[in-house]
């Protein structure tokens, strides 16, 4: 068998996948603790951001990502971040996540979710890492640190490893959306740049502009490409 025998298999669908792309965004909950994360929840969903993420960093997310997905059911896709253990990966699910997040490879966390039927997206920055991630049958890579690299380093990407849905997190501003999706993004992570003070102050009617000008430039550098 040649190399040109053995390609890397499609990403499998995946609904809750798909359901995230499709609005291109996952917004970030990241803060030492989740005490403002409900309110900020219902005002993403309000401006229309249904994919949450919310960070094994901050303390008491478990809990909240059970009564957040106690109290959205299938409106909203409620996910854990910073997900690295088999163990950690396990309580998320069982909190009710459905979808994980790493900052990288975690094949167990891979394994754990792919038995629990929810997605997993593990975190990868080069060519090599991105490619074993989509061998492992993953339905989307999360770029990640976005910033250590530009946009075209996707459209770059996309000729020799067509096929393998990009999510770049990390660094990316209001402003730097349009320039990724246009280069191929299947979605992006917001944190701060979206969140901003939120997550430790509480929602206000500056979130609600922030969410509606991020998926502005989603919907519109869609429909340019």
């Amino acid at each position: 068998m040649t190399l040109a025998d053995d390609p890397a298999p499609a990403p499998p669908e995946c609904p809750i996948t798909t359901g995230i792309t499709s609005r291109g965004l996952i917004a970030i909950l990241r803060a030492p603790t989740a005490a403002h994360f409900p309110a900020i929840a219902d005002t993403l969903l309000d401006a229309g951001i249904h994919a949450i993420e919310v960070t094994l960093t901050t303390h008491g997310a478990l809990r909240c990502i059970r009564e957040l997905t106690a109290a959205y059911g299938r409106e909203a896709l409620i996910g854990a971040g910073t997900v690295l253990t088999a163990d950690q990966a396990q309580a998320c699910v069982d909190a009710g996540a459905r979808f994980l997040v790493s900052p990288a490879a975690a094949p167990d966390v891979v394994r754990t979710a792919r038995a629990a039927g929810v997605a997993a997206y593990p975190g990868a920055l080069t060519p090599t890492e991105i490619h074993a991630a989509g061998r492992a049958g993953v339905p989307a890579v999360k770029l990640f640190p976005a910033s250590a690299v530009s946009p075209r380093y996707v459209s770059d990407l996309s000729g020799p490893l067509p096929g393998i849905p990009l999510i770049p997190t990390g660094g990316i501003s209001l402003t730097d959306i349009p320039a990724w999706i246009a280069a191929g993004a299947a979605a992006v992570g917001l944190g701060t740049p979206l969140i901003g003070t939120a997550a430790t102050e509480g929602a206000d009617d500056r979130l609600t502009t922030r969410c509606r000008r991020a998926l502005a430039a989603v919907s519109e550098s869609r429909a340019a490409r």
